[in-house]
């Protein structure tokens, strides 16, 4: 019973727990092909990872993978991300965050997938080895 409560208890807390964040694409931000820089993405997503872990457990974190990364639709110069991260999976030392990065035109209200990926992360001790959450 009291795995139960423990179990319903998780899946509230990973059912609400959502972590949003918006940036702007300037054209400063684009590679030469015009579209945003890869390593911009990367260090908007990994934030958002951080936070969204960190947010769920409430202790020091780290990224120990990343499992998946798509890169569906780029980026150009105006456009408005939003970026959203969430607990998709959680075990004994692990948690697994999915970051998906949305595109939305300045002069339209269209939004567009443009970038999903998932992460583990690991609770950490004052030593920086791994422990169980």
């Amino acid at each position: 019973m009291l795995y139960l409560k423990y179990f319903i208890r998780m899946n509230t807390k990973i059912n609400n727990l959502v972590t949003t964040e918006y940036k702007v694409v300037f054209s400063k931000m684009l590679k030469d092909q015009n579209m945003l820089f890869g390593g911009i993405v990367m260090q908007w997503i990994f934030e958002v990872d951080y936070i969204t872990a960190i947010g769920f457990t409430r202790k020091k974190m780290v990224t120990v993978s990343i499992d998946k990364n798509k890169f569906l639709k780029p980026v150009t110069s105006g456009e408005i991300i939003k970026l959203v991260g969430s607990v998709a999976k959680v075990g004994l030392a692990k948690i697994t965050i999915q970051v998906e990065m949305f595109k939305e035109q300045l002069d339209s209200e269209i939004k567009q997938k443009s970038i999903q990926g998932t992460f583990t992360c690991a609770e950490i001790d004052k030593n920086n080895k791994p422990i169980r959450i």
